[in-house]
């Protein structure tokens, strides 16, 4: 039984990482029970709490507007139409331009959940564990590197669609003709409906992310028994 232990070891000493690791791979799971299979299903049971708690939140009035976590700004572009507007007196339509790029957002939102839900439902986790035991917000992270371009596409002409709705459109276009008049400036034009669709969607992520923080750190944010279950290997 020594000599065998003792061959082993020798067997072990000469292989290369890599052989190692292919070694590694291969034995049985841990004591835990818990295949990659679940923590994967785990994984995606974070992501769609963080969909059900945080991203409807988004959707409300004010949802973006008065959240400093997602609120959109106006892009470096607008901020001159911003203060030149306000230098002649017309604050409250500034305001007014600001408030409508969220109120797009926030009902886009609202139209497009369904979009995120089904994006979780088809991502595959080809590493779970090392994503279940990375940073607060690994699997937000790695569901934004595989879904953003997609979703984008299915969520600009839903943010179209809201620009309309809310009367974002004709706002902006009342605002930029405003400033476009105002002398010695120079023209802008520019694709607010790109420019929200790309902060609405940064903003879904971080609140995914913000719940993936919570179930990571508090038990009391792991709901079901299967999040108990697979976030406690990362405890």
């Amino acid at each position: 039984m020594i000599k065998k232990y003792f061959l082993f070891l020798l067997v072990i000493n000469f292989m290369s990482c890599a052989e190692l690791q292919e070694v590694v791979n291969q034995l049985p799971e841990s004591t835990t029970g818990i295949s990659n299979t679940q923590i994967a299903e785990g994984l995606r049971a974070a992501l769609d709490q963080g969909i059900d708690k945080q991203v409807t939140k988004l959707t409300q009035t004010d949802g973006f507007y008065k959240n400093d976590l997602v609120k959109i700004l106006l892009p470096e572009e607008l901020q001159k139409v911003d203060k030149a507007l306000r230098d002649i007196g017309l604050s409250s339509l500034a305001d007014e331009g600001l408030k409508v790029l969220n109120r797009a957002a926030e009902d886009a939102v609202s139209t497009a959940t369904p979009i995120f839900i089904n994006a979780v439902k088809g991502i595959t986790f080809a590493d779970a564990k090392n994503i279940l035991l990375g940073n607060d917000d690994a699997a937000t992270r790695y569901l934004a590197g595989r879904t953003e371009s997609a979703l984008y596409t299915e969520f600009h002409p839903v943010i179209n669609n809201s620009f309309k709705k809310v009367g974002a459109d004709q706002i902006w276009s009342n605002l930029i003709n405003k400033y476009n008049n105002i002398p010695f400036t120079s023209n802008v034009n520019p694709d607010l409906t790109d420019y929200v669709t790309e902060e609405a969607l940064k903003g879904v992520y971080k609140m995914i992310a913000v719940e993936e923080k919570d179930i990571r750190t508090k038990y009391t944010s792991r709901t079901t028994d299967l999040l108990k279950q697979v976030f406690a290997l990362q405890d």
